[in-house]
């Protein structure tokens, strides 16, 4: 869906009253844009009173944990809808009272020209507060309040993190990378984290050099190395920079408040061509238009796949099932669909799109711009030598 917040917007103040789409598949390219539109605009009025109580309340609220918010508004809404920025504080393994402190010092750290700008309080108290398996739906929930009640474009959502923060923001960005324009991490350890994911997703590390703590400074700069090895072999993509600044230790003085500036200049890749997918500790169920089951997934797993011309090409893939999700940006959905693992076509056919595939990406993703009305699964032969989940890799 291209430009999808401005088409999203008109859709659906036109399609609030309108029918939904005949039953069944084989709907027009129109129709499933109206379809999407409408189902959009319905799961915008179901979640009403929970998103507008994110913001009344300042938290966000799944099953039996909380995380409370602080959040400052900046700036005049652009045409094209606000921006977001999630920045997770500091802290880790100690006491409550620490991380709250750590918290409070977070909402002051940075100030974007423009932008809704939420600190949000972790709902754990531990050295893994900002990537346990919780905060994926933690994130996804606020992101989806943000877009409905405070009119940010989905397209425009930040991530940033200091120390444990930084922590995060190494786990977070290539966990869902799909969700992100950018991130920048400051003072945190990047742990078990992999950056492949982050090939559509501009990134900044920032790190004192004498910030010898965990090794944290020297991590820093074997990972941006990774960064530019990653970058020279994909032209155009992992666009990143990387500050390890002379003199300084675990407090930078500020210097990192310019990653707000350089963040602001990048928007999200809703449909990428090209997709790099590496699970990572936790395991996710889909990234952009490709789609796992997670029972079968474990970290290092990994597909790499090209749509272009209608022909999907499957150049690694670790899985044995894998579903391709398709919508009318990525392929001509009038013309037959090829998908290829190497060399061997595995699926070559038309793919009709569906209410029902619309509907169920709608209700799981909670995201304009991941929505799709065609998708086709495919059995992949697994060959004998697989790499999957053999290490970390880039």
């Amino acid at each position: 869906m291209h430009n999808c917040f401005s088409r999203i917007v008109l859709s659906t103040l036109l399609l609030l009253a309108g029918p939904a789409a005949r039953a069944g598949d084989g709907l027009t390219a129109d129709e499933a844009a109206a379809e999407a539109a409408r189902q959009l605009a319905a799961l915008r009025q179901a979640d009403a009173e929970t998103n507008r109580r994110v913001w009344a309340d300042r938290i966000v609220v799944r099953d039996t944990l909380r995380m409370p918010l602080l959040y400052k508004v900046f700036g005049t809404a652009p045409a094209d809808g606000r921006s977001l920025y999630i920045s997770m504080h500091g802290g880790g393994n100690v006491q409550a009272a620490v991380n709250d402190q750590q918290w409070h010092n977070q909402i002051a750290l940075y100030a974007p020209a423009e932008g809704v700008y939420v600190a949000p309080r972790a709902p754990f108290d531990d050295w893994n507060m900002w990537f346990r398996p919780q905060m994926d739906d933690f994130f996804g929930a606020l992101i989806w309040a943000a877009v409905c009640e405070q009119g940010v474009n989905p397209d425009k959502v930040y991530l940033l993190g200091y120390s444990a923060g930084g922590d995060g923001v190494w786990r977070m960005a290539p966990r869902m990378a799909d969700r992100w324009a950018a991130a920048s991490m400051m003072a945190g350890h990047p742990g078990e984290s992999s950056q492949v994911n982050l090939l559509h997703v501009p990134y900044m590390i920032w790190m004192g050099a004498l910030d010898s703590a965990y090794s944290r400074n020297v991590l820093a700069a074997r990972r941006a190395a990774v960064m530019d090895s990653l970058a020279r072999r994909a032209p155009g993509g992992y666009v990143h920079a990387t500050h390890i600044l002379p003199g300084k230790g675990h407090w930078m003085d500020r210097a990192d408040t310019a990653a707000i500036g350089w963040m602001a200049r990048f928007r999200r890749t809703e449909n990428p061509r090209r997709v790099v997918w590496r699970q990572e500790q936790v395991v996710r169920p889909a990234l952009y238009w490709l789609e796992a089951d997670v029972r079968t997934a474990r970290e290092g797993m990994r597909v790499d796949a090209t749509v272009r011309d209608n022909r999907v090409e499957l150049e690694r893939c670790d899985y044995p099932r894998l579903t391709i999700c398709l919508n009318d940006a990525l392929a001509d959905l009038d013309r037959p669909v090829t998908v290829v693992y190497r060399g061997r076509t595995l699926f070559c056919g038309r793919l009709r799109r569906s209410a029902a595939t619309i509907a169920r990406t709608v209700r799981e993703r909670r995201d304009p711009g991941l929505v799709y009305c065609a998708e086709v699964t495919v059995d992949v032969p697994q060959q004998p030598d697989s790499t999957a989940a053999a290490g970390q890799g880039d």
